[in-house]
C-alpha cells in the first residue's frame, strides 16, 4: 500500500523551497516586474546563509559553544542581505535603466549561480574537505529541529508538526502576502502599478518605489527558499549545483496558482510530491520506467503553461504590464 504518512512530510519538505520562490515571484510580478532571475536569487540566498554559518562555526572553539539564537540569526540575516542585493541589481537595471526584463532575469540567474559556485568552492577549499561539499551540521540542527512533542502524536505529529520553523514561516508568509495583495490599500496600489503604471502614476502612486519594494521584498522571500534547502532539507550540506531546477519550477508555480500565494501553499506541496513520486511507485528493476516517473513535475509544468496560454477570463491573466518597462514621458 502507498505510505502516505511518510510520503506527505517528504512532499512538504520538497515543496517548501518552491513555496518561498513562488511567493516571492508572485509579489514581484504583481508590480509588473518579470524576474526570471529567481533561480539565481535563491542560489545566492542559500550560499549567503552558508557563508554566515561557516564563519560563525569557524569562530567557535568547540561546537558545544554554539549559541542557538546566533546560529539561526546569522545565516538568516546573511541570506536576506544576499538576496536583497540581487533584487536591487535587478531593479536598478530594469526599473532605473529600463533594461529588458527577460534578458536581465536570465543574466541574473547565470550570475547568481556563478557567484554561488565561486564562494561555495572557496569555502570547500578553506575547510580542507576531502569531498566536494561542506557540512554545517551544528548550525543546521537548529533549522531542522521540529516541535518537541511531535513524536508523541503519532501520524498527526509526523504529517503536521515534524518540520523546522522555516517551513511554517513559508506558509505564514504566503498567507500574509495573499491577504496584503487582496485586502489592503498597499496591495491595491501594487496591483494598480502592475496593471497600468501610467494610470497609477496619474493617481499619485510612486510607480518606481512600488516596483523596487515589491521586487526586493520578493527576492528576500525567494532567497529564504535557498536557505531552507541548504539548512533544513540538505541538513547543512552545500555542494555546488546541487540546488537543481527548483527555481524554475517556482516560477512555473506562479502561473499554476494564477498569481495567488494562498493557493501556492497546496500547489507547492503537490509539485513537491510529484518531485519524489518516483521513489514511491514500484518500477522493479526497469530504470527506464523510473526515469519516466521523474519527468512528472516537468510534464505538469508544460501542461500548465499550455493551458495558461488559452485562458480567456481576465482574472486568470497575468498583470497587464508584466515584463514591460515604464516610460513616464510616454504617459
Amino acid at each position: 500500500m502507498f505510505d502516505f504518512v511518510s510520503f506527505i512530510p517528504r512532499a512538504v519538505v520538497q515543496g517548501i523551497p518552491l513555496l518561498f520562490g513562488s511567493t516571492g515571484e508572485t509579489l514581484t510580478e504583481k508590480s509588473g516586474n518579470l524576474n526570471l532571475g529567481i533561480p539565481g536569487v535563491m542560489y545566492v540566498g542559500g550560499i549567503s546563509g552558508v557563508i554566515g554559518a561557516f564563519f560563525y562555526e569557524q569562530s567557535l572553539s568547540s561546537k558545544a559553544d554554539i549559541n542557538g539564537f546566533l546560529a539561526i540569526c546569522i545565516p538568516l540575516v546573511c541570506c536576506l542581505i544576499g538576496s536583497l542585493l540581487m533584487g536591487l541589481i535587478y531593479c536598478f537595471l530594469t526599473v532605473t535603466l529600463r533594461a529588458n526584463q527577460n534578458v536581465t532575469g536570465l543574466a541574473l540567474t547565470t550570475f547568481g549561480i556563478g557567484i554561488g559556485n565561486f564562494f561555495g568552492g572557496s569555502l570547500i577549499r578553506l575547510s580542507q574537505s576531502d569531498v566536494p561539499s561542506i557540512a554545517l551540521s551544528a548550525t543546521s540542527a537548529f533549522y531542522h529541529r521540529s516541535l518537541p512533542f511531535a513524536d508523541k502524536l503519532g501520524w498527526f505529529g509526523k504529517v503536521f508538526l515534524s518540520y523546522g520553523f522555516l517551513a511554517y514561516l513559508a506558509v505564514i508568509i504566503a498567507l500574509i502576502t495573499a491577504y496584503v495583495l487582496r485586502h489592503t490599500r498597499v496591495g491595491l496600489h501594487l496591483r494598480a502599478v502592475g496593471e497600468s503604471p501610467a494610470t497609477a502614476d496619474t493617481a499619485g502612486i510612486n510607480v518606481n518605489r512600488y516596483k523596487y519594494v515589491a521586487t526586493c521584498v520578493g527576492s528576500m522571500i525567494a532567497g529564504l527558499g535557498g536557505l531552507y534547502y541548504v539548512m533544513d532539507y540538505a541538513s547543512g550540506v552545500w555542494s555546488n549545483n546541487a540546488f537543481g531546477d527548483r527555481g524554475w519550477l517556482a516560477i512555473a508555480l506562479v502561473i499554476f496558482t494564477l498569481w495567488r500565494p494562498n493557493v501556492g501553499v497546496l500547489a507547492s506541496f503537490l509539485f513537491g510530491g510529484l518531485y519524489i513520486l518516483h521513489m514511491y511507485i514500484p518500477s522493479g528493476l526497469n530504470l527506464a520506467v523510473k526515469e519516466l516517473y521523474k519527468m512528472l513535475p516537468y510534464v505538469v509544468t508544460i501542461i500548465v503553461l499550455v493551458f495558461s496560454s488559452i485562458r480567456n477570463k481576465r482574472e486568470k491573466q497575468p498583470p497587464q504590464s508584466l515584463g514591460t518597462a515604464y516610460f513616464r514621458e510616454e504617459r
